[in-house]
């Protein structure tokens, strides 16, 4: 089940929004990530379970590419959602924080990775992209805190925000220590990889949450 769990986790909150279409536009970059993360993690589990009895071609035999693409189609989609939020403080911090990403994914696949590395995942990426998310969120809850608000459950950025929060912050270190752990320890990264699938369930179950709380457009 685990396998493919990034596949049909996603599923969930996609079902719920066929039967609630009408959703606030400001979870547009979110519906905007699942669609995309569907495709890309279907792809992903294909080469990972196909690729050698159907003999794919060689630039298909790995699915780490996809993955590097998916990290930063996940950040480009919740930085926008994050920035385009009707609270307009922090706005120039959310800003620059996209500016230091594109920055850091230039330099880090022009000086010390090959983007189109097939051995393993970039954790350099991946702990980036989970780092500057996680100051996302950590910006939303102190706009929250600003505007002394009694009621956020109402607001489904509120979902976003801590299903995000808590899918970086269980997979900061796995990510950050993945690829040192495959070096040493093949079996146990392939173990530690299945946190990572948890907390995407749980993220997906976020987002499913934040649908049943629309609010404004």
């Amino acid at each position: 089940i685990l396998d493919w769990s990034e596949v049909w986790a996603l599923l969930i909150p996609l079902v719920v929004l066929m039967f609630r279409p009408k959703q606030s536009s400001m979870l547009n970059p979110v519906v905007a990530y699942l669609c995309l993360a569907l495709a890309l993690n279907l792809l992903c589990d294909i080469i990972a379970e196909f690729k050698q009895p159907y003999h794919f071609p060689a630039w298909l035999q790995s699915n780490n590419p996809v993955y590097n693409i998916h990290s930063i189609v996940r950040f480009l989609c919740f930085g926008y959602f994050f920035i385009t939020l009707p609270r307009r403080a922090f706005k120039t911090g959310k800003k620059v924080l996209v500016v230091i990403f594109v920055l850091f994914v230039m330099i880090n696949f022009i000086l010390f990775e090959n983007f189109f590395y097939f051995a393993h995942l970039s954790g350099n990426l991946l702990s980036a992209e989970a780092y500057l998310l996680l100051i996302y969120c950590m910006l939303y809850y102190l706009a929250v805190l600003n505007d002394e608000e009694e009621v956020i459950s109402k607001d489904p950025a509120f979902w976003i925000a801590t299903g995000l929060g808590i899918y970086v912050v269980v997979n900061f270190f796995v990510f950050l220590f993945y690829v040192p752990m495959i070096a040493q320890n093949p079996v146990l990264a392939m173990d530690i990889w299945n946190v990572h699938k948890v907390a995407y369930i749980i993220l997906c179950l976020f987002i499913t949450r934040a649908l049943y709380a629309p609010a404004g457009n």
